[in-house]
């Protein structure tokens, strides 16, 4: 047929047959592309009402619209030919790929996922596939898993699969072949019954095994050897991958849609995609549901006895609350949890933005929840994002009584989100959903999850918070990914990461001036760098022209008013009582800021409240696995004179972080004003070794030690290219050598730079020998200080 048309369109060239015909490429004159068609031979099927039902069966298939699916875009009959046309998809079948072994682990996980998932489509729209393989599978070049001929299986007759247990292994896979290749056939194909959605999982789960094992499940010499394994042997245990021992949890996905009989397979193939997630995840498989098994009438009788009697024992034990729950008793409550971060199930690096941007929203919008008394900050539940620890581990570390698990995945212009709530007492699976929507409107999808988990964890919403879940504004998309990206880099805190995090928040301004959140986090991120070890001049400014934008924005924003508050406290000195207002309203709108405790916390230092210790824990509670808030409470006991405590404080900031340098400087700082010399030296050589920032914390040490020539040598070196930290910290180390003329040279250079410890120089010990000089009086003046 090369070269002749088919109604519009014209036969280019052969690439493949089959037994239920002949696949051509050809052009679509009519739309000006490629198609792939399959001509159907006028004797392929035996009577004219199976040839009209397999069209008609495909015409319902060309509704399905799938990203994982190959689109059918006509079926129709010219010159006697019955024909139908599809999308041309390029790539290699799965078969081919897998002549040469079993896939890595992440490739099983992310073409099982989109398998399933397309399954799943058709399933819901009452479309069986009938022959699912991996011959039927083509992988493209950008990694996408494309399913073939949905729709497009004739039944099977009892002659038919009669012929196909005789038939040899080389015929198997022949042109000839029965529909359904055998070694992919469920057991109740086998035995001439018709084909259902169960049909295709067990199909689906041959095709997880083949790719996980680089072999099929079942094997024989003959199509009766085969079809007699089918229906009597069990699968081999999964052998290691590529990459080593898989994971349990896989093995136990395929058993359980491999199983003989099909009620006791997933009943659907969402319920197989929502299993392979959760193994993707690393958290526990969905329970199965043990009632929907259809039991024999024999079976459930002995079941029922031997049941009663445990139920009897169990509950006048009441063992694990079973007569709170028979009886309609109150569900456990939750009021503390972790979401732990959640996996992009992309296979693309470069769309962990978007897993880590929503994984940080879910956290924020259940951490802005007054019936929530902790929700732990990103910067500790990260930690355990390459984690193998058990969920039970990660609570108990965590401080947290419910933990969250869950998964991105991008597909064009939509996302989807899967979520799952553990109680990590048990390791029961409490609730799991799966969500869908196009990219605009993930804010409001964010709100739905919130909801669903408020609702199962039993925590009252205010009608406040409803409404605030509920009527979320749909996004513009490209400046959302923006402002994402931004997110993304920002929080790798990194100079050139704060620099693409700008980037991204400007680009997310210009695609949508009305959203709010880029504006303060431009605010924050312009304070930070102000501060930093090279600012830039009008850091300040821009951080305020933005803070004030946001909040125009939405006075409501709780990061707005954070941004607000430290932008008062370390930058513009002054508005003592407005800072307190700015903290306190941001902690009204987010009880949960880590981040604002802390800082907050560092006011009512400055403002001599003794409540400050106290906020500092809060963010502690919040943040336990940030060795930040450990330091800076060591910092603030050594200032208040109780050095046992400080010391303890900072040991804890090291021992989270070893190779955290800002805790060793104020441990290296409290041993040497409490005269253990010989520890503050080799404290502030290890800190000064990580990061040269604190060359001059060593220099100091050397001071108070009496070794003064060697600190007068550090001095010299700093001071020939000084960052923004050592205005600072050469005023302390002159302090120490008792240079009062120098140390307030130094002094005054962090005050024209406004640097942020400023505001603390009556309270830090390092400048005891300075109070009562006029000068320093003088200093205190100008920055209006508020009154201890």
């Amino acid at each position: 047929m090369i070269g002749e048309r088919l109604g519009h369109f014209r036969i280019v060239e052969k690439i493949g047959a089959g037994g239920m015909g002949v696949v051509y490429r050809a052009h679509d004159e009519q739309l000006d592309r490629d198609v792939a068609i399959k001509v159907l031979p006028a004797g392929s099927f035996r009577d004219p009402s199976a040839r009209a039902r397999l069209l008609r069966e495909a015409r319902t298939a060309s509704k399905l619209n799938h990203p994982h699916i190959c689109t059918i875009h006509e079926v129709g009959e010219a010159d006697g030919q019955a024909y139908i046309a599809m999308e041309l998809v390029e790539g290699q079948t799965l078969s081919a790929r897998l002549a040469g072994g079993a896939l890595p682990l992440e490739q099983v996980l992310r073409y099982g996922l989109q398998l399933a998932d397309a399954v799943a489509h058709a399933h819901e729209r009452g479309i069986i596939h009938r022959d699912l393989k991996s011959a039927n599978v083509i992988i493209t070049p950008e990694g996408r898993a494309k399913v073939l001929d949905f729709g497009l299986a004739k039944r099977l007759s009892g002659e038919e699969v009669t012929e196909a247990t005789t038939q040899t292994m080389d015929s198997l896979t022949g042109p000839g072949a029965v529909v359904g290749t055998l070694a992919y056939m469920a057991p109740e194909q086998l035995r001439g019954q018709p084909a259902d959605a169960r049909s295709d999982v067990w199909a689906l789960g041959v095709v997880l095994y083949e790719m996980a094992a680089g072999q099929r499940p079942f094997q024989g010499q003959t199509g009766f050897e085969l079809s007699s394994a089918i229906l009597s042997q069990a699968p081999p245990p999964l052998p290691p991958g590529p990459e080593g021992a898989l994971p349990a949890e896989l093995g136990a996905v395929v058993e359980r849609c491999l199983e003989k009989e099909p009620a006791q397979r997933y009943q659907r193939s969402d319920e197989v995609r929502a299993a392979l997630e959760a193994v993707q995840s690393g958290g526990p498989l969905p329970a199965w549901p043990a009632w929907k098994y259809a039991l024999s009438r024999r079976r459930w009788l002995a079941l029922a006895g031997a049941l009663a009697a445990v139920l009897a024992v169990v509950g006048a034990l009441d063992v694990g609350g079973l007569r709170r729950r028979l009886l309609g008793g109150a569900a456990p409550k939750f009021d503390s949890l972790a979401v732990l971060p959640l996996a992009n199930l992309s296979g693309n690096p470069e769309q962990d933005y978007l897993a880590e941007g929503i994984h940080e929203a879910l956290i924020t919008d259940l951490a802005k929840l007054s019936g929530l008394r902790r929700v732990i900050a990103r910067a500790s539940v990260m930690g355990y994002q390459k984690t193998d620890k058990p969920v039970r581990q990660v609570a108990r570390e965590l401080g947290v009584n419910a933990v969250i698990t869950g998964a991105v995945q991008r597909e064009g212009g939509r996302v989807r989100i899967t979520a799952q709530l553990i109680n990590p007492a048990t390791g029961e699976q409490l609730w799991a959903n799966r969500y869908e929507r196009e990219l605009r409107d993930v804010l409001s999808l964010e709100g739905e999850i919130v909801t669903a988990i408020t609702r199962e964890i039993r925590v009252q919403l205010t009608p406040q918070e409803k409404a605030r879940l509920a009527s979320a504004r749909p996004v513009n998309p490209e400046a959302h990914e923006a402002y994402l990206k931004g997110k993304f880099y920002i929080n790798k805190s990194m100079p050139e990461g704060i620099e693409k995090g700008l980037a991204y928040f400007r680009q997310a301004i210009e695609k949508d001036p009305t959203h709010p959140l880029p504006y303060a986090m431009l605010a924050l991120a312009y304070d930070t760098i102000g501060h930093s070890e090279r600012p830039l001049p009008d850091a300040f400014e821009k951080s305020k022209a933005a803070v004030q934008k946001a909040l125009e924005l939405d006075e409501t924003l709780p990061e707005a008013h954070e941004a607000l508050a430290e932008i008062k406290l370390y930058s513009d000195w002054g508005d003592w009582t407005g800072t307190g207002q700015a903290f306190q309203r941001s902690l009204q709108l987010n009880p949960n800021l880590a981040e604002a405790h802390r800082n907050y916390s560092w006011y009512l230092f400055l403002t001599g409240n003794p409540e400050a210790l106290a906020e500092m824990r809060r963010g502690q509670e919040l943040d336990p696995l940030t060795p930040q808030w450990t330091a800076d409470l060591g910092y603030q006991y050594w200032s208040l004179g109780q050095y046992e405590k400080a010391i303890e404080e900072a040991k804890k900031s090291v021992e989270l972080d070893p190779g955290f340098s800002f805790g060793l400087w104020v441990l290296g700082e409290i041993y040497a004003d409490k005269g253990m010399y010989k520890e503050a030296i080799a404290t502030h050589q290890k800190a000064s070794a990580l990061s040269p920032v604190w060359r001059w914390a060593l220099g100091r040490t050397y001071a108070l030690a009496g070794r003064k020539d060697e600190a007068r040598k550090i001095a010299a070196e700093v001071a020939k290219n000084p960052l923004s930290i050592d205005t600072w910290g050469l005023a302390e180390l002159y302090a120490g050598l008792g240079d009062k003329d120098e140390a307030f040279r130094w002094l005054e250079a962090a005050y024209k730079i406004r640097w942020n410890w400023m505001p603390w120089i009556r309270q830090v010990p390092p400048f005891k020998p300075l109070r009562g000089d006029p000068r320093f009086e003088d200093l205190v003046r100008r920055m209006n200080l508020p009154v201890k």
